[in-house]
């Protein structure tokens, strides 16, 4: 007695039936990466090289993981940039906004001590210590530092999405995209961002709360304080 077994899908055998079925699975692909069109069509006027990118107070840098502790070669780039950025004189403070959901994991300390070794004041940093995705960084930045401008500072796959999202919550946004060797952790960035620009579209469509918003924090207007 054979057993009942899953049927194979059979194409369709006319012409007319190959071709509807050819038009559906384009149709597909086009409305699974439409969400990753918003991203560009926002940012793409609104991105700026470390030399060119407007005089701003705040700089905004995006944690990206770490490595025994310290900065992972990704994030040490972006914050390379945002280094640079304040010893050329285009910003006064960096925000960094990291994860810190537990005790042996601190990004935005790592962050700040990475900073500060290559020369920008303590006093000049402000950690955001529940920066847990780039919607909730943008969120908090607006609503709990007061930052209303600002300069991103991601990798170039990252950094539309984070000019899309960060304009969104109310801070207008230039983005520099920091470039990397185009190795396997890259092409991992990148695929990731077509499925990550799909909740992007819905943070914006439906501006979540973050995963933790709590009260409004002085940092960033006491680091402009001090420096005055």
């Amino acid at each position: 007695m054979r057993r009942p077994g899953l049927r194979r899908p059979r194409l369709p055998r006319t012409r007319r039936g190959r071709r509807r079925l050819v038009q559906a699975a384009m149709a597909g692909c086009v409305l699974a990466l439409l969400p990753a069109t918003w991203p560009h069509l926002v940012a793409d006027d609104r991105l700026r090289g470390t030399a060119d990118v407007p005089r701003t107070e705040v700089a905004v840098v995006f944690g990206a993981g770490l490595w025994d502790g310290e900065p992972s070669p990704y994030l040490a780039h972006r914050l390379d940039a945002a280094a640079e950025l304040y010893r050329a004189g285009r910003i006064e403070v960096v925000l960094v906004s990291g994860d810190n959901s537990r005790e042996e994991y601190d990004e935005p300390d790592a962050m700040r001590a990475y900073l500060v070794r290559h020369g920008v004041p303590d006093g000049r940093i402000v950690g955001d210590y529940a920066g847990f995705d780039t919607w909730d960084s943008c969120v908090r930045a607006k609503k709990i530092f007061g930052v209303d401008r600002a300069v991103l500072i991601s990798q170039g796959f990252h950094i539309r999405r984070a000019v899309a999202l960060c304009q969104e919550a109310g801070v207008t946004s230039y983005g520099v995209g920091v470039d990397d060797k185009h190795d396997v952790t890259w092409y991992y960035g990148g695929a990731r961002e077509i499925l990550a620009a799909g909740r992007a579209v819905l943070d914006a469509v439906f501006e979540p709360d973050p995963h933790f918003l709590g009260p409004r924090e002085p940092g960033v207007a006491r680091a402009f304080a001090d420096a005055g």
